[in-house]
């Protein structure tokens, strides 16, 4: 089993920055593929972000390309997403997830991930 907590959510203003991590725990996840996925109120959970097991491929959503970095660090087991200039249209929950699939591809599709994080709030205010 893989456990998933995510951490470094919060309260910005627009065009501040935040950096979410996501640590594992119970294995390795080092050939696993990640990605960050966020639910706004009202609305449906959305891929945002994710990254092939070696890194060297990764996904954005449009409306977060060139703000949104994803990255990993296998030797800490913990994925990263470096959030910029946000908007408060940014604002949701934000979770980490995991597939043991370690595919070359990053997996954009929510189904394939078998373990998830229990999110973290972010919150952009205007």
């Amino acid at each position: 089993q893989v456990q998933l907590v995510e951490s470094g959510g919060g309260l910005v203003q627009a065009g501040g920055s935040l950096r979410l991590s996501c640590a594992a725990s119970g294995r390795t996840v080092s050939r696993y593929n990640m990605g960050w996925f966020r639910q706004a109120p009202g609305k449906e959970r959305e891929s945002v972000a994710a990254i092939n097991w070696s890194g060297s491929n990764t996904y954005y959503q449009d409306s977060v390309k060139g703000r949104f970095t994803i990255s990993r660090d296998n030797a800490k087991n913990t994925v990263y997403l470096q959030m910029n200039s946000l908007k408060p249209e940014d604002t949701a929950v934000y979770y980490c997830a995991a597939t043991s699939s370690g595919s070359y591809y990053p997996i954009a599709e929510a189904l394939p991930y078998g373990y998830w994080g229990q999110g973290t709030q972010v919150t952009v205010s205007s």
